[in-house]
């Protein structure tokens, strides 16, 4: 049976990253992110290894604000229910080289993995300020 996924603030140096990122995509989403002071969706991160699988822009984002964490389901990255697929063409890609990727700090391009999850997980925001970014959601002192 498959682990039940869970909602982690994850530290950000505890993550790893098998994909490259779009540096004009990661600027853009930064300025949306500090505009917003919220992060509308966790990543989504293998049990144990915290590889990222889903989220490499946003995680690069975060680590660009100066986060010191990020919000992520963490799930049993074996389970049926996450699909790994390419987004072009190309030969197939297993789950044990994205890990094995990760773990060697050798990253597939910008957009080469592309994981469906046919789990359920709910809307869960999460406040800049509760990650550790400075300068957002600071409310005024009063009196």
């Amino acid at each position: 049976m498959s682990e039940i996924p869970r909602f982690e603030l994850v530290p950000i140096e505890r993550l790893r990253v098998h994909e490259l990122v779009d540096a004009g995509d990661v600027s853009h989403l930064m300025g949306l992110l500090r505009s917003a002071g919220v992060v509308q969706e966790p990543l989504l991160v293998a049990s144990g290894s915290f590889v990222i699988l889903n989220g490499h822009h946003r995680f690069s984002a975060l680590l660009a604000l100066g986060a010191k964490s990020a919000p992520a389901w963490v799930v049993d990255y074996f389970d049926p229910r996450i699909e790994l697929d390419r987004w072009g063409p190309g030969p197939p890609i297993t789950k044990e080289e994205v890990l094995s990727h990760a773990a060697e700090g050798r990253p597939f391009g910008v957009k080469t993995t592309r994981h469906t999850v046919r789990l359920e997980l709910p809307y869960r925001p999460t406040p800049l300020a509760d990650l550790g970014v400075e300068g957002v959601g600071a409310r005024p002192a009063s009196g």
